[in-house]
C-alpha cells in the first residue's frame, strides 16, 4: 500500500497537478486578466506557485521529517490564504470569475492537502515525532538528504514539466500584464498631453 501511495503521488498526482494549472492559466488568458486584475494578480499567481514549489521541491530532495512537514503544513496554509486574496483581487477589478475558473480553483486548492495528506499517512512516524516537538530525533529539525534518492531522470522530467507547464505560460501572463500596464500609461500620458495644449490654446 504504501508503495501504491508512493507512485500515486509521484507519477499521478504531482504531474496531473499541472493540468488544472494550465486551465486555470487558460481562464485567465480568456478573461483578459491584463485588461482588469493585471500585474497583481498576475505577481499573486507567482505567490502561490513559489508556496506550493518551494515545499515540493524539497521533498523531492529531502527525508520527510518533523521539520520538512512543518514547513509543509505551514505553506499549505499560507496557500490557502493567498487563494482568498487571490479570488478577492479578481473579482474586484471586475475580472468575470466564470464558474469553471471557480471548479478549476477547488482542485487547485484541494490537490496540496492530498498530497500531504497522503504524505503524512507514509510518515505517521514522523507526524508522531513533529506531535512531541520532535524529542529524542536529532534529525528531527534538520534537512536530511534521501537516503534513496530519486532518479535523475524523474527529477529532470519534473523540471521540464513546471518549466513548460508553470514557468512559461505564467511567465507569458505576467509580460502580458506588464506590456498592458505599460500601454495604458502611455495612452494616459498622451491624453493628459492632448488636454494640456487644448487648455492652452
Amino acid at each position: 500500500m504504501g508503495e501504491a501511495t508512493t507512485r500515486f503521488l509521484l507519477y499521478g498526482l504531482l504531474p496531473g497537478w499541472l493540468v488544472p494549472g494550465l486551465a486555470d492559466w487558460a481562464m485567465h488568458r480568456r478573461t483578459r486578466i491584463e485588461d482588469t486584475a493585471g500585474t497583481r494578480e498576475s505577481l499573486i499567481h507567482a505567490l502561490m506557485m513559489a508556496e506550493v514549489g518551494a515545499p515540493i521541491a524539497l521533498t523531492l530532495r529531502y527525508e520527510v521529517n518533523p521539520l520538512l512537514l512543518s514547513v509543509q503544513l505551514g505553506a499549505a496554509a499560507v496557500h490557502e490564504a493567498t487563494a482568498l486574496w487571490d479570488v478577492r483581487t479578481a473579482v474586484h477589478s471586475d475580472r468575470e470569475v466564470k464558474p469553471v475558473e471557480q471548479h478549476i480553483h477547488s482542485f487547485l486548492e484541494s490537490l496540496p492537502f492530498g498530497g500531504l495528506a497522503s504524505l503524512m499517512c507514509l510518515h505517521a512516524g514522523q507526524v508522531r515525532s513533529l506531535l512531541r516537538g520532535g524529542r529524542g530525533d536529532p534529525d528531527a529539525w534538520r534537512l536530511v538528504p534521501r537516503r534513496r534518492p530519486l532518479p535523475a531522470g524523474y527529477l529532470a522530467a519534473v523540471g521540464v514539466a513546471v518549466g513548460v507547464g508553470v514557468l512559461l505560460p505564467y511567465g507569458e501572463e505576467l509580460v502580458r500584464c506588464r506590456r498592458a500596464a505599460r500601454a495604458r500609461k502611455r495612452r494616459a500620458r498622451a491624453h493628459r498631453a492632448v488636454l494640456r495644449r487644448v487648455k492652452g490654446s
